[in-house]
């Protein structure tokens, strides 16, 4: 029974006493400070995890785990999101996923996993495959030019474009870096632009009384 009266949903404190000295083992890493008790789990949380020797997660169920084990035992509370769930084990696959995706050998090219949404601080632009023409809508032409160049220039100004109208709370926080970067600040200059000659345009209808 859960103390307060309320109806039993906790696992139970004495069994996970029991049970985590020996999952955790002598040798436990520490976490810096940039781990944020309570935040959404982040792309940047799941690469430094991943570059742990090892990560233990403990899934509790219903209302969750007894705060006396979370104070003597748990290092980092994840919250993959707003919402609820009947327990923790959905949401602790879904963390294991991110972080082995990340570990040598999981990804066919490891270099993909560097263009994934949120390593930039932005969201992935659109991907095609075949056929080139699908009812109607076309492949861009960029990605069948061949030059290698200007499909990464073009997929980096969709990223951004895409993460602007989808997700601007992620591009007012991004730090890309590199050609990223340059895309980000090309694109950030021409929204200026636009928004100035609106401005001057809205101006100029007010002058002639339109």
């Amino acid at each position: 029974m859960v103390s307060g009266g309320e109806l039993p949903a906790l696992t139970v404190i004495d069994a996970l006493a029991r049970l985590l000295p020996g999952a955790l083992g002598d040798e436990r890493s520490s976490l810096d400070d940039s781990f944020v008790q309570g935040l959404p789990f982040r792309q940047a949380q799941a690469q430094a995890l991943a570059a742990l020797p090892g990560v233990l997660l403990l899934a509790g169920r219903y209302e969750g785990v007894d705060e006396r084990v979370i104070e003597l035992g748990i290092d980092l509370e994840l919250s993959v999101g707003d919402y609820v769930v009947s327990g923790g084990e959905l949401p602790a696959l879904t963390v294991i996923d991110a972080l082995a995706r990340l570990l040598p050998g999981a990804l066919g090219d490891e270099r993909s996993s560097l263009d994934d949404s949120f390593v930039q601080g932005l969201l992935e632009g659109p991907h095609y495959t075949r056929p080139e023409v699908f009812e109607g809508r076309s492949v861009p032409p960029v990605l069948l030019s061949g030059d290698h160049a200007d499909i990464r220039r073009w997929r980096l100004e969709q990223s951004v474009a895409r993460t602007a109208e989808r997700r601007p709370d992620l591009l007012a926080q991004a730090r890309p870096t590199g050609a990223a970067r340059r895309a980000l600040d090309e694109f950030q200059t021409g929204a200026s632009s636009d928004a100035g000659a609106g401005a001057a345009s809205a101006a100029g209808r007010e002058d002639r009384g339109d």
